[in-house]
């Protein structure tokens, strides 16, 4: 597997955030990648101050800008955290969304991180929508959003599967990621208007027959698709699961003591919006370890 070369934190200096930056640091000296640390300082907004700081804000700002380099360079060069890897520090002015695209296309990114929570409630929103948005901007950029500190390399993977080519490149990612982690992929099937099938007559024997029907088929996809990704029999496991894909996924993380969740994101248009909505969104929630989206 060819290690990733250049992998972009983003952090907003929040403890919390530090999470993401320590996950960051221990992929870069995994795979031997650069590493660059972004911070978003929105000194746009200081001029909105102006009538009650009076009409000269540069000092506060210069003030504002060096204060964030400081901790920013603190952060990084913490030997108890960079374990080796001599990380580009960036404080630039912008928003967080613009600041991150800015530095992913500027190193070419092949890694966004992200941490799941700020410094308060309210950039906790800020970030939920800054991670939704960067799901639907950041084209071929995957995102890992980090729940938990990073005591130890990714071992146990779990990839939810809908055998759709944004699945194929997760499980494809997935083992480039973490080349020596346990793969569970799953995937969660139900009948089409399965809920309605009763109601509508259909008797329970003949629904019955239909699940084990899509079962077997769906079996054979599974290990159709491990083969296409080069995977032997003993590189994974795999689990067929009845039921709605979001609550299965979260469900297995936990059962299946897996520690990152690596999950596919569809195309433009509709489908994603209706993906990011209900999918990946309640994973995004609701799993309790790291989430990749690629």
């Amino acid at each position: 597997m060819t290690p990733l070369a250049r992998i972009l934190a983003a952090t907003d200096l929040s403890a919390p955030a530090r999470h993401a930056v320590d996950r960051g640091f221990r992929l870069a000296a995994e795979h031997g990648a650069r590493y660059t640390v972004v911070h978003a300082l929105e000194l746009g907004l200081i001029d909105n101050l102006q009538g009650l700081l009076g009409e000269d804000t540069a000092a506060l700002r210069q003030h504002l800008e060096a204060q964030a380099r400081a901790t920013l360079a603190q952060q990084v060069d913490d030997p108890a955290r960079h374990r080796g890897v001599a990380a580009v520090a960036q404080v630039l002015a912008a928003t967080p969304l613009d600041a991150i695209r800015q530095a992913a296309a500027s190193d070419d990114a092949e890694l966004l991180v992200l941490g799941a929570r700020g410094e308060s409630f309210l950039r906790h929103a800020l970030l939920g929508s800054t991670a939704s948005r960067l799901l639907r901007k950041m084209a071929g950029r995957p995102l890992l959003v980090v729940k938990q500190p990073p005591h130890e390399p990714y071992r146990r993977l779990l990839v939810p599967v809908d055998f759709s080519p944004a699945s194929a490149r997760a499980l494809a990612f997935a083992r480039r990621l973490a080349p020596t982690a346990d793969l569970v992929l799953l995937h969660a099937f139900e009948l089409p208007f399965e809920g309605k099938l009763a109601y509508a007559g259909v008797e329970a024997d003949v629904i019955a027959h239909l699940l084990r029907k899509l079962r077997e088929e769906c079996r054979l996809r599974l290990h159709r698709l491990a083969d296409e990704a080069g995977l032997a029999a003993i590189d994974y496991s795999g689990q067929l699961l009845h039921g709605d894909p979001s609550q299965q996924i979260v469900a297995q993380e936990q059962e299946q003591d897996c520690d990152l969740i690596v999950i596919g994101k569809h195309g433009a248009g509709l489908a994603e919006e209706l993906l990011l909505g209900s999918v990946t969104k309640h994973v995004l929630a609701e799993s309790q370890g790291d989430v990749l989206v690629v």
